[in-house]
């Protein structure tokens, strides 16, 4: 299980882990910012071994169309960032619904060749829950599901793309959140059961993820978010806070499979340890071993492997993990049984292109960490 440590304790160069936090300690400052605020916490086998907050968690009322500018809360409101900071995950919300489904599969309620159609009969043939959780399924990346009111109307729209999507099939990689949205509602119709339940159920519940929830939630101790407004966002909902920042999933009521968990990097961290045990923390076990390594070899299922643009150097022998839009990211790498988790609020006040370039550049910072103590060790 994790405990806290040196970097040394964690087999990691401390020069290099010096240069990780504070590159982290740079991100909300300077003249354009890439955030308001950050937590980031990395380690090596079951030690943590850097757990830096910076910056604010809530800094801005809302943003100024006119001048491009957020405007500034009052400096004694301002909140600073804490380890203990809840983020909205946003994609990365997306790994809960894939491990859920792997669950399932290993009960033998679920099957990774099935198709989609035999449980959700409005899809087109040949979509398989492999298909779905490859991206490879043929369904564009999403669909304006919050221009509807009411779920009858927006699953509507959802049938009518599923019975003629863009692609066929199998026919390449084409990254879209209505693949885990799919996957929910094949989920829940399977099962019963609502996907905040399933993930209660099998996985924050069993490893103690106490921080990790579906919104609404009270926003003491919640980042910021947007100051959502039409025309840089889809809807007008002004500064969010403790709700959901995807629209999709906000107008699905904040539980949907592509986004919509709240979390901390310590739960984070506790999932990452989780599959660099093979799928048990302590005495739970969530997954089996060859589960894991189904979700994590390449392709991946639900997860990204090799991703350089947000996993740096770290990409390149099966690293695995997530970014999410609101600046949020989770890495794993069995090869050099390291993780790293940073979350940031780079939508606060308003979202932007931020790039993951800072993402990048944490991992790679760890990976040269782990380069410079072996190198060290090995000489």
């Amino acid at each position: 299980m994790l405990r806290p440590g040196t970097p040394a304790d964690a087999g990691l160069a401390p020069g290099w882990t010096t240069r990780l936090t504070d590159g982290v300690r740079a991100l909300p400052h300077g003249r354009d910012p890439w955030c308001a605020g950050a937590v980031v916490l990395a380690g090596r086998g079951p030690v943590v071994a850097v757990e830096e907050a910076t910056g604010w968690a809530v800094r801005y009322r809302a943003h100024d169309p006119a001048t491009d500018r957020g405007v500034p809360l009052p400096r004694d409101a301002w909140e600073p960032m804490r380890p203990t900071t809840v983020f909205d995950l946003a994609s990365v919300s997306k790994l809960f619904t894939a491990l859920v489904a792997l669950q399932h599969v290993e009960r033998g309620a679920l099957t990774l060749d099935e198709e989609v159609r035999a449980t959700l009969p409005a899809f087109a043939p040949g979509i398989t829950v492999r298909h779905l959780l490859t991206h490879t399924s043929g369904l564009r990346p999403e669909l304006p599901l919050y221009e509807h009111r009411g779920r009858e109307r927006q699953l509507a729209l959802l049938w009518e793309h599923a019975a003629a999507p863009d692609d066929r099939p199998g026919s390449g990689p084409r990254y879209s959140d209505l693949n885990l949205l799919t996957l929910q509602l094949l989920l829940e119709r399977r099962t019963g059961r609502g996907l905040a339940t399933l993930v209660r159920d099998g996985l924050t519940a069993p490893l103690g993820l106490h921080s990790t929830a579906y919104g609404p939630l009270a926003p003491q101790g919640v980042a910021a978010t947007e100051d959502q407004r039409r025309p840089w966002a889809k809807a007008d909902r002004g500064m969010v806070r403790g709700e959901v920042h995807d629209e999709n999933a906000w107008a699905l009521g904040g539980v949907a499979g592509h986004a919509g968990l709240f979390s901390t990097a310590q739960d984070l961290a506790v999932l990452a340890r989780t599959l660099l045990n093979g799928g048990a923390y302590g005495a739970v076990r969530v997954l089996r071993p060859e589960t894991v390594a189904a979700l994590l070899d390449p392709p991946g299922l639900g997860f990204a492997v090799d991703q350089p643009y947000f996993m740096g150097e770290l990409a390149g022998r099966g690293a695995a993990g997530h970014c999410g839009f609101t600046g949020t990211s989770l890495v794993l790498d069995r090869a050099t049984d390291t993780f790293l988790v940073l979350l940031a609020t780079t939508v606060h006040p308003r979202r932007r292109t931020a790039g993951s370039a800072p993402r990048a550049a944490a991992a790679t910072c760890l990976a040269r960490a782990v380069a410079g103590w072996d190198g060290v060790r090995g000489g």
